[in-house]
């Protein structure tokens, strides 16, 4: 089966999830960049952040869904 994210999918069976709170770090980087993540070379746009992962893998995140899916923490419990 294919699915494609501009067809109607029947949701029966479906459960909804949630993201874990698992605190990551990240730098907004200012220009083009190149990073070795374990897909292989991805490439960042300027604007864009690079992320360190929970596991210390590096990628590249658009800077509008980095945007929408994290905010700043400023607390000291947190582990990374």
């Amino acid at each position: 089966m294919v699915y494609k994210s501009n067809s109607t999918i029947n949701m029966e069976g479906f459960q909804y999830y949630v993201k874990k709170p698992i605190p990551i770090s990240a730098k907004k980087i200012s220009d083009e960049f190149y990073v070795e993540t374990l897909e292989g070379i991805m490439k960042g746009k300027a604007g864009d952040y690079l992320i360190v992962g929970v596991k210390g893998e590096l990628y590249p995140c658009d800077r509008e869904v980095f945007e929408e899916t994290y905010e700043p923490h400023t607390g000291d419990d947190v582990d990374v």
